[in-house]
C-alpha cells in the first residue's frame, strides 16, 4: 500500500480556487488509479475526481464537472486537483486515494476499490 502525502487545501470565498496535490511517499510506487474523495461530517466519503493514468480515463462527480479538473503533477504519480468556482457546498475534508488493482478503472469514484488513503486536507468555502 502506498503512503500518500497531500498538500493544498485551506479557506477561500465563494468563486475562489484551490489546488490540491497528492503523491506517494515512495517514488517507486505506481498505483493503477488515483483519485480525490471528500467527506462531510457524518457522511460517507464520496468520489470527487479520479483517474486511470494508463488509459487517460477520468471521472468526476456530477456536482464538480466543469469546475474541477484532475491532472498529473510535475513528478510521476503526483495527482493534482484544481478546484475552480468553489461553492460553500464544496466545503469538506478531502482525501487522496490510490488503488493497486486494475479493477478500479471501472469504478473510479467508488471508495471501496481504493487501498491507500491520505490523512485528508480541509477545504472551506465561505459565502
Amino acid at each position: 500500500q502506498a503512503h500518500l502525502v497531500e498538500s493544498g487545501g485551506g479557506s477561500v470565498q465563494t468563486g475562489g480556487s484551490l489546488r490540491l496535490s497528492c503523491a506517494p511517499s515512495e517514488s517507486t510506487l505506481s498505483p493503477a488509479c488515483m483519485g480525490w474523495f471528500r467527506q462531510y461530517p457524518g457522511k460517507e466519503r464520496e468520489g470527487v475526481a479520479a483517474a486511470f493514468p494508463r488509459s487517460g480515463s477520468t471521472d468526476y462527480h456530477d456536482s464538480v464537472k466543469g469546475r474541477f479538473s484532475i491532472t498529473q503533477g510535475n513528478t510521476e504519480n503526483t495527482l493534482v486537483l484544481q478546484m475552480n468556482s468553489l461553492k460553500p457546498e464544496d466545503s469538506a475534508m478531502y482525501f487522496c486515494a490510490a488503488a493497486d488493482a486494475w479493477a478500479c478503472r471501472h469504478h473510479l469514484l467508488t471508495a471501496n476499490y481504493y487501498d491507500s488513503w491520505g490523512q485528508g486536507t480541509q477545504v472551506t468555502v465561505s459565502s
